[in-house]
């Protein structure tokens, strides 16, 4: 998959690593890589050989937001083609029917921390920082109101999008922000048991999980339990990624998909 603004790649055990490649940019986004990353993970989102996304960045950040430079905003887009907007990007992101892994440096601005929100899990070095400045700006945060409300809570939201302060790296694991907060000499070691307990689990397990969670727009109790009786909400035992799990938990031995 070649291009402009993003790398992608999929390695042997079928994590499929997307990497924002405009570092001399802080990795902002402009219309060329929100196009790139919506066609990048409906290809990918279509690839079974796919088991895990790894979202991460070239450079010193991770994502400085929009590019609102107005340098680089646009090319090669097809004549009459519908943009692709940062809302696009972002429910692409959290709808992706895989586990799905955010490893941030340095700054993750507005739509970055957007895109980390939107991340399954979200690891992050100690030198790391999320903000929300728009309102420095003279501009809502918009589309990531919900987003970042249903990660950070609302009185976490409030503070810092109405302030547009720097959430330092503990802060963000103390909002939720962060699920770990690594370094150079674990990071790796992390990384790679997360993308191994995301490969024991099974294929269609997972992406019904990820449906049940998203048709809970708003988590209550009654909308669990209603969410529970419908079909693909995981709890059926006569799949074939269920047989195979049961056997193999009771044959002590790694499930088939597993990929060692």
């Amino acid at each position: 998959m070649a291009f402009e603004t993003i790398l992608a790649e999929i390695s042997p055990r079928g994590v499929a690593t997307i990497t924002l490649n405009r570092p001399d940019r802080g990795n902002a986004f402009n219309a060329t890589m929100q196009r790139e990353i919506v066609s990048c993970l409906a290809e990918l989102a279509g690839n079974d050989d796919v088991r895990v996304l790894l979202i991460r960045a070239a450079g010193k950040h991770f994502c400085a937001g929009a590019d609102v430079s107005g340098r680089g905003s646009d090319s090669g887009a097809a004549p009459g083609a519908t943009p692709a907007t940062l809302a696009d990007m972002l429910v692409d992101i959290d709808r992706f029917p895989k586990p799905t892994i955010a490893l941030v440096q340095g700054g993750a601005v507005g739509g970055g921390a957007g895109i980390a929100a939107c991340c399954d899990v979200t690891l992050a070095d100690a030198q790391a920082f999320f903000s929300i400045p728009e309102v420095r700006i003279g501009v809502a945060p918009g589309g990531l109101v919900p987003i970042l409300v249903r990660t950070m809570g609302e009185r976490n939201f409030r503070r810092y999008a109405l302030s547009g302060e720097r959430i330092k790296a503990l802060d963000a694991l103390r909002v939720g922000l962060v699920h770990e907060i690594v370094d150079s000499a674990n990071c790796d070691a992390v990384l790679d048991a997360l993308i191994d307990s995301f490969l024991l689990g099974a294929p269609g397990a997972q992406r019904d999980t990820k449906r049940a969670v998203a048709a809970l727009e708003v988590p209550t109790l009654e909308g669990m339990k209603e969410a529970s009786h419908k079909p693909g909400s995981g709890h059926t035992m006569t799949t074939p990624d269920a047989l195979e799990g049961i056997a193999a938990f009771r044959e002590k031995r790694k499930p088939n998909w597993y990929r060692g």
